[in-house]
């Protein structure tokens, strides 16, 4: 009788499958995933959905595109992170594209779309800031043309009614202490929390990285120094510290304040990552597939960024999900204390912080930002907590 059982080919075997196989019948962290897609989605596609300039307009028998400039030179004084945005909302349809055509060549792949970034960059470097105050809602009200709006017809930055105005029709989630729309402000917002909690996040792995990995594969002097230093950084209150280093900074007087809050955000939330990174390696150290590469002669650097790192990916990718909330979390607590994102530029704390006087008589302005960053943050912790059981052995 032929034994049908038969064994797996080691080969056969992708890690990555088993990896989403197991996430995936999490049902809290598929909801965290499907909310992080959302937000994203949001982020990339605000221009679209909130914009005071028309798609198209039909005039005089004559087409123009205003929105076109305003993709490549935004008229924001964050102008760097929505330029990021905007390069990333046309780029990532032309990567999958290319990525569905052409599958199995990949150094060609890599060619096409390091091509097509460079020239999809050009128009951003070459198209110059102009200031245009036109109503074009007015304009196109007064001479009867046809012209094509966003869903939601206002700029973040454009006052369009009374202030402190409660949700109607034309502005569904109400308008600002100084009359802006508050849902055109929560998309661009969105940017803002997703950018902080991104970039401050991956700058925060970048050191944390570093240093914990050298700790914890070089050990004595350098791991004893690295790690007294850490302590010192560790017993000192953040959020004091976050408080100290934006208050300094804004003296310098620089416009790109989302730069600044990652910077700070990035430089002071690498301890706890590094100290497990630290001890992972110490653990990994110890295993003979990195005696066996010491033996054979490989550099340090390749032994470390080929061998030892993959082996330690898990916890890294779990502690990114909880490190990108804490940011949101972070940088909301600061632009609601004044020491932030600075105005005019969206922010969910920015708009909490203008119902701090009276927080139910403008609940419109606690609501929406207040469960933004709820359900934001959930989001990112949910995932946080799949990625943990999907890596961690004892789960």
């Amino acid at each position: 009788m032929k034994n049908t059982d038969q064994e797996p080919n080691i080969q056969d075997i992708n890690p990555f499958k088993t990896a989403w196989n197991r996430f995936h019948t999490e049902k809290l962290a598929m909801t965290g995933l499907a909310g992080i897609v959302i937000l994203l989605a949001l982020s990339l596609l605000a221009p679209f959905l909130a914009n005071s300039r028309p798609f198209l307009v039909i005039m005089n028998g004559r087409v123009s595109l205003p929105f076109i400039r305003y993709i490549f030179a935004p008229d924001s004084t964050e102008s760097l992170i929505e330029q990021v945005f905007n390069f990333s909302l046309l780029y990532l349809p032309i990567t999958a594209i290319v990525l569905v055509f052409i599958r199995k060549r990949l150094k060609i792949k890599f060619i096409i779309l390091g091509t097509l970034a460079l020239l999809l960059l050009i128009p951003f470097f070459m198209t110059n800031y102009r200031l245009d105050k036109t109503d074009w809602r007015a304009k196109v009200k007064k001479q009867d043309c046809f012209a094509l709006f966003a869903p939601v017809p206002y700029g973040p930055y454009e006052q369009t009614a009374k202030p402190y105005l409660k949700p109607c029709i034309d502005h569904l989630l109400g308008t600002d202490q100084i009359g802006r729309d508050i849902l055109s402000r929560m998309l661009y917002g969105a940017r803002v929390s997703l950018a902080v909690g991104l970039f401050a996040t991956i700058l925060s792995l970048i050191i944390g990285i570093i240093i914990g990995m050298c700790a914890g594969y070089f050990r004595g002097k350098f791991d004893l120094i690295s790690m007294r230093i850490v302590e010192v950084i560790l017993c000192f209150p953040t959020f004091l510290l976050l408080l100290i280093l934006m208050s300094m900074l804004k003296e310098v007087k620089f416009n790109q304040s989302i730069l600044l809050v990652i910077l700070v955000l990035g430089l002071t939330s690498w301890i706890g990552l590094c100290r497990l990174v630290r001890g992972e390696t110490l653990k990994q150290r110890i295993l003979p597939y990195i005696a066996s590469c010491e033996a054979t002669g490989l550099p340090v650097s390749r032994i470390m960024l080929f061998h030892l790192l993959p082996n330690i990916t898990g916890p890294i990718l779990i502690s990114f999900t909880f490190g990108v909330a804490g940011a949101i979390l972070a940088e909301s607590s600061l632009s609601f204390l004044g020491f932030g994102v600075q105005a005019p530029t969206a922010s969910w704390g920015e708009l909490l912080r203008q119902a701090f006087s009276n927080p139910f008589q403008y609940w419109h302005l606690t609501l929406w930002p207040g469960l933004a960053l709820f359900f934001s943050v959930c989001a990112f912790n949910f995932t946080g907590e799949g990625l943990r059981k999907v890596f961690d052995p004892k789960a």
